[in-house]
């Protein structure tokens, strides 16, 4: 499996926190070395560990704003 770099660089929010500890959280990720997306996705404590997610452009994240 590939190695995928991550770092976060803006914690935006906290959405929800489930029972086991993990948070569905709202951050600002640069993935690989890349620019840095908004990114929203189940973290464990201390970012140590993630689930499935979904990356948006900044463009991407204010059609959304407008949508909700």
């Amino acid at each position: 499996m590939a190695n995928i770099e991550y770092e976060i660089m803006e914690e935006v929010g906290v959405l929800s926190e489930n029972t086991r500890g993990w948070r569905k959280e709202l951050n600002r990720v640069s993935w690989n070395g890349r620019p840095a997306k908004y990114d929203i996705r189940d973290w464990a404590e201390n970012h140590e560990k993630m689930g499935k997610g979904i990356t948006l452009t900044d463009e991407e994240a204010e059609a959304l704003k407008k949508l909700l």
